[in-house]
């Protein structure tokens, strides 16, 4: 058995902020690994430290314009085929039930909670959209980024009906509540 690449990806769902896809390669073990979004926001932060230190790793990011414009599903078969080239190892596991059509990928549905790489991966993936979008939040307080980090919360999803969208927010996500708004005619582009 060779030595072996976890990926998991933070930020399929969310209505705003960038993909993030991480690929990583253990060096040691690193003691609490978890599916990140199992941990608490400050134990993720640890363990992130721990894994720095402890292994190789590669992050991808793709903007919400890129994910407007080529979709998620080539965003992130182009991240994995990026990982897979920047990390070179003869295994590749990718939390989930697909691959997405990238060769030599193997995928295991909850590998984040099961397979330390992963679990690795996932936190490298989680930590760094959470800081994007706490940084990002510093640039646009109105939308409270830092409480809901992107996804579609009620708060969420009032803050977009009451300011629009901002360059943050990926236009082709649908949201059903604004949908089936009045507010939807009225929703107007974010101005810098």
């Amino acid at each position: 058995m060779g030595i072996l690449c976890g990926i998991d990806e933070a930020g399929r769902g969310p209505l705003a902020g960038d993909l993030v896809i991480a690929g990583c390669i253990l060096n040691a073990v690193v003691d609490g690994l978890n599916d990140s979004k199992k941990l608490s926001q400050k134990k993720r932060e640890s363990l992130y430290e721990k894994i720095v230190l402890n292994a190789v790793f590669h992050v991808v990011r793709f903007s919400p314009k890129t994910i407007d414009e080529k979709g998620i599903s080539y965003c992130l078969k182009t991240g994995l085929q990026e990982i897979m080239s920047e990390l070179n190892t003869s295994q590749y596991l990718f939390d989930g039930n697909t691959n997405f059509g990238v060769y030599n990928l193997q995928t295991m549905i909850k590998a984040d909670a099961k397979i330390p790489e992963v679990s690795a991966a996932s936190i490298i993936a989680k930590v760094t959209h959470d800081r994007d979008l706490l940084q990002q939040a510093k640039k646009y307080p109105q939308y409270h980024f830092e409480k809901h980090k992107g996804y579609g919360t009620k708060l969420h999803i009032q803050m977009i009906k009451e300011h629009g969208y901002c360059p943050l927010h990926r236009r082709s996500y649908k949201i059903k509540a604004l949908e089936t708004s009045k507010t939807h005619s009225k929703l107007t582009p974010f101005v810098i």
